[in-house]
């Protein structure tokens, strides 16, 4: 257990220490803006600067928006993410802070392109390991959970915001460019974790009841627990069948490795959920 936390924060400080470096060397230089919370940031940092001439730096700006975002989340999404997404905001801010921003190149389109490759990894491996890089990735749930609306409909307006902000205050190109970015590392995360906002998880195991319990304490999702017959060894099984985010993804391959290591799991991308997706 203890292993396989330092190894969660480890590639949170990774992911944290990555995102850095994709502003510092590749965005800010070229005026080209991340997604969420993290552009959010970097756009109010280069607008102070710009048109008021009061200098503050991307990293104290992202650090002060994550902070009542992070106290909801601690109420509302789950201390656990929540303590992960606070280690990964004040990693990057940290480093935001230490390592120097340099302009590798003068070439906007690879500043974009690298930009966007650097960053979509860091969230990639925060998600994999389900952890999140914090800002956007909270308020998403919480309003995903309000009304059961897709998590990737409230990016896509954080996002469309930014996009058309660098265009209003810059030049038009920005935004084409901030664009690119967006899509690079979106597609970067994909290959990495999952497209999907929702994944489905069946689990075949003899420690039904054990799991149930063990899921339910963690999660507030529903489960069907059918019957089910080993072909080869006929023994007498259950087949559990829940839809869950992909946050929840690592904490549930976690409660299936305690619970019963033995189990089989297929874990399906969810194009749609009807219906009551979660336990009340």
């Amino acid at each position: 257990m203890f292993m396989m936390e330092a190894k969660r924060i480890i590639v949170v400080i990774l992911g944290a220490l990555l995102n850095a470096i994709s502003l510092n060397f590749f965005l800010i230089g070229a005026n080209v803006y991340a997604s969420g919370f993290t552009g959010a940031a970097q756009l109010m940092a280069s607008v102070f600067n710009d048109f008021i001439g009061f200098n503050i730096s991307t990293g104290i700006l992202l650090l002060l928006l994550n902070i009542p975002v992070l106290l909801i989340g601690w109420y509302k999404v789950g201390k656990g993410f929540t303590i992960y997404s606070i280690i990964s905001v004040f990693f990057t801010s940290l480093f935001l802070q230490i390592i120097p921003v340099i302009a590798l190149s003068n070439d906007i389109m690879l500043n974009a392109v690298f930009g966007g490759v650097i960053a979509g990894v860091a969230v990639g491996l925060s998600l994999k390991i389900g952890a999140s890089t914090g800002g956007m990735d909270i308020v998403a749930m919480i309003l995903s959970r309000l009304n059961d609306k897709p998590i990737g409909n409230y990016f896509l307006i954080m996002n469309a915001v930014i996009i058309v902000l660098a265009g209003v205050f810059y030049e038009p190109e920005n935004a084409l460019y901030t664009m690119l970015t967006l899509y690079v590392s979106t597609r970067v995360i994909d290959a990495i974790h999952t497209r999907h906002e929702k994944v489905t998880a069946m689990i075949v195991t003899l420690k039904a009841d054990e799991l149930q319990q063990a899921i339910h304490k963690k999660m507030v999702r529903g489960i069907t627990i059918l019957p089910a017959k080993g072909a080869y060894t006929k023994a007498d099984k259950n087949l559990m069948y829940l839809v869950i985010t992909r946050y929840e993804l690592y904490d549930l391959e976690k409660i299936i490795h305690e619970i019963d290591p033995n189990a089989f799991t297929n874990i399906i991308e969810t194009a749609g959920v009807y219906g009551f997706f979660r336990r009340d």
